[in-house]
């Protein structure tokens, strides 16, 4: 079963196909023509996956160049415990960390402000790299507002819900996340890459689609997608899939995060991570 081609696993409304394409990953979204780019790849790749190698290098070495902070609102669902969360969505501030001489200029800090569900309305969240003792600062609404609590991202408390801890978060981290998972599945074979050119509300977008169709032990999908926004060169959107359970059936949605409203370079500084910001509701 290919979950592109099953209506059900389109699991954001927001996204409109607009059809195949052999994308040249470096062009991000450029026109050229379709012939010319099948045969480029078909002689520079070795593999399925160095196309996708290919788009995500450039992507992440744009981020690390020229994308120094953005705010988005954040929409993430995940499958926890077998269990399908309900959609999250938060207004998100994240600052990136850069390096000069192989030496840290600036951490990464995120701040989370939740908007739904009822069950995470309200809750704040902040963590800087290297400040606190590696804790996140957080609090809920109502009565546990009253009070600010210091957790470790990867303590029982924090990850309690969550898939992956709030030091993962964020579109470069995606895609370092992405070229760990692609770097290890290239030895093997038994993939399928597409590309695809897409709209997530308004938003122009190379989908870039990798499938294992077998199941095995060293893969950690069946299907996988992340779309990149073609005018700011950088992924908005992931969801991936795992097998189905029993042959015919549909492949089972493990997780799915989105950054809409995407706004690069708007110039964050630190007050936009520390409690004391008059504009958030931390005691």
């Amino acid at each position: 079963m290919n979950c592109l081609t099953h209506p059900s696993c389109s699991c954001l409304a927001l996204v409109t196909v607009l059809g195949f394409c052999a994308v040249s990953p470096a062009a991000f979204g450029q026109q050229a023509s379709p012939q010319t780019d099948a045969i480029s790849q078909k002689r520079q790749a070795s593999h399925p996956l160095d196309p996708a190698l290919q788009m995500a290098r450039a992507s992440l070495q744009h981020i690390q160049a020229n994308v120094d902070d953005y705010t988005a609102l954040f929409v993430k669902r995940y499958r926890v415990d077998g269990e399908l969360t309900e959609m999250q969505y938060a207004n998100v501030k994240i600052r990136n960390r850069k390096l000069k001489d192989k030496r840290m200029t600036t951490p990464m800090a995120a701040y989370l402000d939740f908007l739904k569900p009822k069950s995470v309305k309200g809750r704040e969240v902040i963590w800087v790299e290297g400040e606190n003792n590696g804790k996140l600062i957080a609090h809920d609404e109502g009565f546990r507002s009253l009070i600010n609590v210091q957790l470790d991202p990867n303590g029982y408390l924090a990850m309690r819900g969550q898939r992956h801890p709030i030091t993962e978060i964020g579109i470069e981290k995606l895609v370092e996340k992405m070229l760990e998972t692609v770097d290890r599945d290239r030895p093997h074979g038994e993939c399928e890459v597409k590309f695809r050119n897409v709209k997530l509300s308004e938003t122009a977008c190379t989908m870039l689609q990798v499938i294992h169709p077998v199941r095995r032990e060293h893969f950690d999908f069946y299907c996988a997608r992340m779309y990149f926004d073609n005018k700011l060169k950088i992924p908005i959107r992931y969801e991936s899939w795992s097998w189905p359970v029993k042959p015919g059936e549909k492949p089972v949605l493990e997780e799915e995060y989105t950054y809409l409203r995407v706004k690069v370079n708007v110039g964050l500084t630190d007050q936009d991570f520390s409690t004391s910001n008059s504009n958030y509701r931390f005691k």
